[in-house]
């Protein structure tokens, strides 16, 4: 691990620094929208409207950087990233910050689609783990310190908008300028959703329902923050709480998951995670019980996407999942797009709860349709499935085909073992 990061500490420099200004950001919008009286649901498409930017940029990057090349497309995302943060609270109003937030979201996808093919190219099949399982913490850590930055000046005025603003400037100076040489950039072009559908429904569902639940962790908890009347500092620490819990669980439920039937732990975390927004909605008055659900849901939450990955690469064959990657994110990221939206309207219905009611249902969906499954065709025994590999969901599909490679190096250094025994 260290030598990963002597090696491309330029990258997860820069890689860190972005997450913290997306990170604060989404945050920030959720506390700033309360400030200048929008309503729920306006908050809700305003957030929602980060998807839609970043699912269209995610498919469209590829082209860019095929067409002009990594530098060019980074610096000029980036620096459009930069100017939009600072015209949040110069125009005030959810029509403008709708179409800020689409611009943000697709400048996003595209900077970490030439980021990540970066650290692609600089692992090596030796590390190729270790740089994932790096990667990971670094987009981790990112979103955690951003939450501490709310707490350092007034939400109502300009200057959390300018430290967001200056950390993604700031964050490809590293990057630009390490030596590492521009990679080769090659996609392949995603399978079909019916065929990846018949290959893995609970993949795909799962995928779908997991995209709304992520969507209301990054876009409404804070939204859900400001109409439960909790302080700055509890909505920062709430929002934290989310991805402390995915931090500490992610590794547990991975060595767990390369051990038994997949499909019974996606069943058992999502019900447990189904269970902590349950726990949010019933008694989330008392701050303690609420950072517990929080943590909870978000232990729950985001291995699931990684176990989810995991799960319907076992179905595929190795020339076959860069292209289902694709189709994967792309599953996910329309889950996204409305799960804000639905959050918002149920909140806006029923209260501050609703926010805990949605991500409950969705959790024991995916719980439930687990279940089904399993009657639906025999376990993969664990001899045979494909390595797991942590992913943030945050992350575009080349991070995927990235977990894809590691998959396969690792099958095949396994295939060599049994061999030479």
């Amino acid at each position: 691990m260290i030598q990963i990061l002597s090696s491309a500490w330029p990258l997860f420099l820069g890689l860190m620094l972005l997450m913290v200004g997306n990170g604060l950001q989404g945050t920030l919008l959720g506390v700033r929208g309360q400030i200048e009286g929008f309503s729920t649901f306006e908050m809700s498409i305003v957030m929602s409207a980060y998807f839609v930017g970043f699912l269209g940029g995610s498919r469209m990057a590829p082209e860019m950087i095929r067409r002009v090349g990594h530098v060019r497309v980074f610096a000029a995302l980036a620096s459009l990233i930069s100017a939009v943060l600072i015209l949040y609270p110069t125009f005030a109003d959810p029509w403008i910050w709708t179409v800020g937030r689409v611009l943000i979201g697709f400048c996003f996808s595209g900077v970490y689609v030439t980021a990540e093919s970066w650290l692609n190219n600089a692992a090596t099949n030796e590390n190729r783990g270790k740089a994932l399982s790096l990667y990971m913490i670094v987009q981790m850590i990112g979103i955690i310190t951003a939450q501490a930055l709310l707490l350092t000046a007034d939400p109502s005025g300009f200057v959390l908008f300018v430290i967001p603003s200056v950390l993604v400037s700031i964050s490809f100076a590293p990057i630009l300028l390490s030596v590492n040489p521009t990679p080769a950039f090659d996609t392949t072009a995603p399978m079909s959703l019916k065929q990846l559908m018949d290959i893995s429904p609970l993949g795909c569902v799962g995928m779908f329902l997991m995209g709304g639940v992520f969507a209301a962790q990054f876009g409404m908890a804070a939204v859900y923050g400001t109409e439960a009347g909790l302080s700055l500092g509890e909505i920062s620490t709430f929002v934290a709480t989310f991805y402390v819990g995915a931090v500490l669980l992610q590794y547990p439920l991975g060595l767990m998951s390369d051990r038994m039937d997949r499909r019974l732990l996606i069943g058992i975390v999502a019900a447990i995670g189904g269970a902590g927004g349950v726990l949010g909605m019933m008694l989330g008055g008392n701050f303690t019980l609420l950072l517990v659900s929080a943590f909870v849901i978000g232990g729950a939450s985001n291995p699931l996407y990684s176990l989810l990955v995991a799960y319907t690469n076992d179905f595929l064959d190795a020339d076959d999942m860069a292209a289902a990657s694709g189709g994967l994110v792309f599953i996910n990221g329309v889950g996204a797009i409305s799960g804000p939206l639905i959050t918002g309207y149920v909140m806006g219905a029923v209260g501050p709860q609703g926010y805990f009611a949605i991500i409950a249902i969705l959790l024991v969906a995916v719980a439930l349709y687990a279940g089904y499954r399993m009657t639906q065709r025999p376990a993969i025994p664990s001899e045979d499935t494909t390595a797991y590999t942590p992913v943030m969901q945050s992350a575009t599909s080349v991070a995927v085909e990235f977990a894809r490679e590691y998959a396969i190096d690792s099958a095949s250094d396994d295939e060599e073992e049994g061999s030479a025994s």
